[in-house]
């Protein structure tokens, strides 16, 4: 039975899990402080490590220790996260392979790497499983997929599920899916805040002060994707809902359609889609 598999928590996260990061950037920050926040991982029980001592001065202030060694952080963690850019994944996992154990998971979220690569770059055996989740896992309010490697045992997608659940909403997938929500979830938040600045300059323009504006355009924002999620219905149909007839929605929707909204969110989905495929072909 490996360590993962031992004393089980509520949500099937270990009490004693000893989390190790590997790369301290923005989206390793985000998963700490959302596992310290939701009460499943002990700061005490987290370790990171990273070339740039700023990132690691930023996670340390989560109570989070730091190094600068990643063989450290694999003998010393039953669940290592792969947080490091996708160009040194490889020499990674080429570094820290000779100290892998049974007992380690790994957890990847570095974009475009497959799950194919992470294996052959470690012992035969090892457990992979591939995450892609976003940056409001800081807030604990991220969206993030996971997809399970050839090796991982029972209890360990479960387990990684719970703990991205436990920052956000964590849905389980097919890795051929994932670049696709890279370019839907994994840059989706700066398509909306690139939304909410946009609104917010709207107000500015037509008489509002900037940080009421900001306001109610972030408000507005987080309202309309609750009730996404919570009505249930299609959100054509909560549209439909606003623009009442000869009103000002529908008069602004037109708006909208001429200057190509939707294509051009379609589009951007598409390119982060296809720039994360490339980035998995560069490896």
């Amino acid at each position: 039975m490996s360590g993962i598999d031992e004393v089980k928590s509520a949500g099937n996260v270990p009490t004693d899990i000893m989390v190790g990061f590997i790369g301290a950037g923005r989206m390793a920050q985000a998963l700490a402080s959302g596992f310290i926040s939701s009460g499943l991982v002990r700061a005490g029980n987290i370790r990171a490590s990273d070339p740039d001592p700023k990132s690691l001065n930023c996670i340390k202030e989560l109570g989070v220790a730091v190094t600068r060694d990643n063989k450290e952080i694999v003998s010393r963690s039953s669940l290592v996260v792969i947080a490091v850019k996708p160009q040194v994944v490889e020499p990674v996992l080429k570094e820290v392979s000779p100290v892998v154990s049974q007992n380690n998971l790994f957890m990847s979220i570095a974009s475009g790497i497959s799950i194919s690569t992470i294996e052959q770059n470690l012992p035969k055996g090892t457990r992979v499983l591939r995450v892609m989740p976003n940056t409001p896992a800081l807030v604990r309010a991220g969206a993030a997929v996971v997809s399970r490697g050839s090796a991982v045992e029972e209890g360990d997608t479960s387990m990684v599920t719970a703990l991205m659940n436990s920052v956000g909403l964590c849905e389980e997938s097919q890795e051929m899916l994932l670049d696709v929500v890279t370019g839907v979830s994994g840059s989706g938040p700066a398509y909306a805040f690139a939304a909410i600045e946009a609104l917010s300059d709207g107000g500015v323009k037509m008489g509002l002060p900037r940080d009421l504006a900001m306001k109610l355009a972030a408000q507005t924002m987080l309202g309309a994707a609750k009730m996404v999620l919570e009505s249930g219905k299609h959100p054509g149909q909560l549209k439909d809902e606003v623009c009442s007839l000869g009103g000002t929605t529908i008069a602004a929707m037109h708006k909208l359609e001429k200057a190509g909204f939707r294509g051009a969110l379609i589009d951007a989905v598409e390119a982060a889609t296809l720039r994360a495929r490339e980035l998995g072909q560069k490896k």
